[in-house]
């Protein structure tokens, strides 16, 4: 059994500061691809959802927005720092801003094997060959 393209993280967990626009918007866009189970939190200690060491084991993969984030997922779980991976995106953004989401797919892309204009003919159907 081969094939890195089998080899994708199921559990993904967005992390930014309040959990309001950047990392809720990101959530949204993995949850419509097949194969994909996303959460999203923040950083802040008033944050809609707040960062925790149960949603930082539960992930398989987490894309924290900027560094600062990183720093503190891997304050709160050290051995979490090789499953984060830093996007580099601004809080500049509204929630499901169109430039963010265009920003967010390019980043994902370079991690995560997605081909964003199959995405929904991928996941509505069944390549399987029946004869």
């Amino acid at each position: 059994m081969t094939g890195s393209s089998e080899i994708k993280p199921k559990r993904i967990l967005f992390v930014c500061t309040a959990n309001i626009d950047r990392s809720p918007t990101a959530e949204a866009l993995l949850k419509n691809i097949r194969g994909f189970d996303a959460q999203s939190a923040g950083v802040w200690f008033n944050a809609r959802r707040r960062i925790s060491e149960d949603l930082i084991e539960w992930a398989d993969l987490i894309f924290a927005m900027e560094e600062y984030h990183k720093d503190i997922i891997v304050s709160l779980k050290p051995d979490a720092e090789n499953k984060v991976v830093v996007l580099n995106i601004p809080d500049i953004y509204l929630r499901n801003d169109p430039e963010l989401i265009k920003i967010l797919k390019v980043k994902l892309s370079e991690y995560l094997n997605i081909n964003w204009d199959e995405k929904s003919a991928s996941s509505s159907s069944n390549n399987i060959d029946h004869h």
